[in-house]
């Protein structure tokens, strides 16, 4: 049997994330992991994250 998660097990999850980290490192922690789910979702789909474009160098006379 799967337990439900309501909002007051979010907030008390989201308040021991804050005393754990601390409210500097917190933003910091998010977008991580923002980036580790985009990356998972891309290779999941077979998409890159990076632009395959041609690299072009200015020849300097």
């Amino acid at each position: 049997m799967i337990p439900n998660i309501g909002p007051m097990e979010i907030m008390i999850v989201l308040i021991l994330a804050l005393v754990v980290f601390g409210p500097k490192k917190l933003p910091e922690l998010g977008r991580s992991v923002g980036n580790g789910l985009k990356e998972f979702k891309g290779s999941l789909s077979g998409e890159t994250s990076e632009k395959e474009e041609p690299e072009v160098k200015a020849l300097k006379s």
